[in-house]
């Protein structure tokens, strides 16, 4: 019983505590203050399973005009100058014999902020699900509590117009979703 407590905990999923990462990115300056569109440095995301971590080109886009002698922006200007990519440190990680694709999950309707939670409030990044299996369970065996419109996909402010479920079944049908519940879904 402690076992399974202990494995629940915020200390072992890591639920709530930012990761140090080597620049302190803010998504709520980003996403929430300036508006930025998770795609745009998430490239991949409604093309490919891994949604992509942005180079450090996508960064100097903006920072070669806006912040380009902050001390904290450093470790960007050289790993520009030096063509050497940034170590991010993954804050949503699954395990090695789990797959999952992004962008299965944005063409069925899933929101962003369903697993990655409220980015756009928050000044570092962290998990706000503990991505265990029964977590992904819950929404693959009822998908029309989780599912919006593909438009919406992105909008990290996005509630349901009235009754979800009704939205939710409707989409489920549109966008032909079926409850996938086999373990080769995800162990592959």
């Amino acid at each position: 019983m402690v076992g399974g407590s202990l494995q629940r905990s915020s200390y072992v999923t890591e639920v709530g505590t930012p990761r140090e990462q080597p620049v302190p990115f803010s998504h709520r300056h980003h996403v929430g203050g300036i508006g930025i569109d998770c795609r745009y440095c998430h490239t991949s995301v409604e093309d490919a399973a891994f949604a992509g971590i942005p180079s450090t080109q996508t960064c100097m886009n903006c920072h070669k005009q806006i912040w380009s002698t902050s001390p904290m922006l450093e470790p960007v200007r050289e790993s520009f100058r030096s063509d050497r990519s940034l170590t991010w440190i993954r804050v949503h990680d699954l395990p090695d014999f789990v797959y999952f694709d992004h962008s299965i999950h944005v063409r069925k309707g899933v929101g962003c902020a369903t697993c990655h939670g409220r980015v756009d409030q928050m000044p570092l990044t962290w998990r706000t699900q503990t991505l265990h299996m029964e977590w992904c369970l819950d929404c693959h065996r009822h998908p029309e509590r989780y599912v919006r419109p593909r438009d919406k996909v992105f909008a990290m402010d996005w509630k349901a117009p009235g009754d979800q479920a009704a939205l939710g079944t409707t989409l489920v049908h549109d966008y032909g979703i079926a409850s996938m519940t086999s373990c080769s879904v995800c162990h592959r």
